[in-house]
């Protein structure tokens, strides 16, 4: 088995009236992110609570959310990191 160490970042939805318009902006920081290789999967979950993605360190989460349209305009109401230490079969 491989463990690597991962980075959850959880968002909570806000604002969701502005998400159709801002979402071009948003999904071309996340497709930044995803080139650089420093976010591996994300989206939202099916309740329409909030989303997550799992980055490759702290500081690429970080980054990602203090920079994201969803963020500053208050789609997202609040933010976290987690770490998360995924597991799988080699």
């Amino acid at each position: 088995m491989s463990d690597n160490v991962r980075y959850v970042l959880c968002y909570e939805s806000g604002d969701l009236s502005l998400a159709r318009e801002l979402f071009p902006a948003h999904r071309a920081r996340y497709l930044e992110f995803m080139r650089r290789g420093v976010l591996l999967a994300l989206g939202p979950f099916t309740d329409g609570g909030g989303s997550m993605g799992v980055f490759t360190s702290r500081e690429a989460a970080g980054e990602f959310a203090s920079g994201d349209p969803f963020v500053r305009h208050g789609v997202v109401s609040k933010w976290n990191v987690r770490e998360w230490r995924e597991v799988t079969p080699e």
